[in-house]
């Protein structure tokens, strides 16, 4: 009797379950569209909800509105517990740890931690901005208590995906770059590295020349040789000069495991990498970058989001998946930080009796020189992608301005760029993404660029 009046009860409760969608979890549909939101580096030191443009709000509202959305975080959450180390990735970073909250505030839910700024005040640094980004809610990734658990995958779980971000950094100080373990011996936290290697070419009489250099300063090179050391960097004979960069094996290999782990426990898989190094000019990815955003995709990554630079450079889309070789800036309010230490006041033979704005008026001459003077390091794009299942559908590029010629308690947050200037922009990217084969159209009436997807895909 008891068996059957459970039975019943049970029937009972299935049936309202059905009814009431609230009670009953509903099931991933496959195949269902997944938005996703790919921005730039976000130095962020000042807060964002307090602000109510419109043009700064449709920009929240479409990070919100994405199904995932991204940035990397390239500033530390303290309160000034941990010391700063004997050298930075520039400018010593850091903000109030409820800054965190302002990014999830936004819109983010993944957060790339591996950046040239991940060390500046140690691992303390390192370990409290983790304590915060979680608290936060935030996915991050890049950063670790060994390389492994630095180099690992970290997974978000959303209603229509699963998707994994993986990060890593070519430009870092190497006291930030974490270490494998021992028997005898812990590992020492830090982020995910990518190295490389770096040889200079020059023409047979420029080597020819910096060998009689080094004659002249009592060094003893080679008489008879292809190739030279200066400054502990090699240098070889060629037809012209130019600049080889080479990918650390032992990183890639280690690295594509992870993304090929990752893609067979996700149904989409994000590649971040924070590289200053470029290539013929500033607006253009180092040989070896191009060389692992690729190697990337093959592992099975399905899009690789490059930063660092603070400017745009190009988009390829390989094998039918995106390559970002530098998104620029999102936030950029890296002259308001609280604090400085004093190797950054020693750099400009700045005394104790000066301060955060001396600094900045001696850095960037009283805005003449540096990110200040140049309106490309203050516009950028957020780039908005369409996936269904595995196939990249769209890829629309909303340009945005961070206030260029503002005073410096203002620039460095983003707003819609106005038409004029969201037309500079796209042209600027539809120029550098041309040399990948990839043409990008600005769209008058919506502001926009967008990304024309080869024949094969959607």
């Amino acid at each position: 009797m008891r068996l059957k009046k459970f039975i019943y009860f049970l029937l009972a409760f299935l049936i309202l379950a059905g009814l009431n969608s609230t009670l009953w979890p509903e099931i991933r549909k496959e195949g269902s569209p997944v938005t996703m939101i790919l921005t730039g580096d976000s130095i962020i030191t000042r807060r964002l909800s307090v602000y109510s443009e419109p043009e700064f709000l449709k920009l929240i509202d479409l990070i919100r509105a994405a199904d995932v959305a991204f940035t990397n975080l390239e500033i530390l959450f303290h309160d000034y517990e941990p010391y700063p180390m004997h050298e930075s990735g520039g400018t010593y970073l850091r903000a109030e740890p409820a800054l965190a909250r302002e990014l999830v505030w936004a819109g983010f839910d993944l957060v790339s931690r591996a950046n040239n700024h991940a060390g500046d005040f140690g691992v303390l640094g390192m370990e409290l901005t983790t304590k915060y980004v979680e608290q936060a809610g935030l996915v991050h990734a890049g950063v670790g208590r060994s390389l492994a658990e630095a180099r690992e995958a970290r997974f978000l779980e959303t209603g229509k995906a699963r998707v994994a971000l993986i990060s890593c950094a070519s430009t870092f100080p190497d006291h930030a770059r974490a270490s494998k373990s021992r028997d005898d011996i812990p590992p020492r936290p830090g982020l995910n590295p990518l190295r490389y290697s770096t040889t200079y070419v020059v023409t047979a009489e420029q080597l020819e020349n910096l060998r009689n250099l080094l004659l002249a300063w009592g060094l003893n090179p080679p008489r008879e040789s292809d190739q030279l050391m200066f400054m502990r960097q090699r240098v070889i004979k060629g037809d012209f000069p130019e600049i080889k960069t080479t990918l650390n094996q032992d990183d890639l290999a280690e690295i594509t495991a992870v993304v090929r782990n990752a893609s067979g426990l996700a149904d989409l898989v994000i590649v971040s990498v924070h590289s200053h190094e470029q290539g013929r000019d500033r607006f253009s990815p180092a040989s070896f970058l191009v060389d692992f955003a690729r190697a990337a995709i093959d592992a099975g990554a399905d899009v690789v989001v490059n930063h660092g630079p603070h400017v745009l450079k190009g988009i390829e889309i390989y094998k039918g998946k995106p390559i970002f070789y530098s998104l620029g800036n999102f936030i950029f309010q890296n002259e308001t930080p609280l604090r400085l230490p004093q190797e950054n006041y020693e750099a400009y033979r700045l005394g104790e009796d000066k301060h955060v704005a001396d600094f900045n008026e001696a850095r960037y001459s009283s805005d003449r020189r540096g990110f200040p003077s140049q309106p490309e390091y203050w516009e950028s794009v957020v780039a908005q992608l369409k996936w269904k299942g595995k196939a990249l559908e769209e890829i629309r590029l909303i340009p945005i301005s961070l206030g260029f010629g503002q005073p410096r308690w203002v620039r460095g947050r983003p707003v819609l760029a106005d038409p004029q200037l969201g037309k500079k922009i796209i042209e600027n990217l539809r120029k550098l993404s041309a040399s990948y084969g990839t043409v990008v159209e600005f769209k008058e009436k919506e502001n926009i660029g967008v990304v024309i997807l080869p024949p094969e895909h959607p």
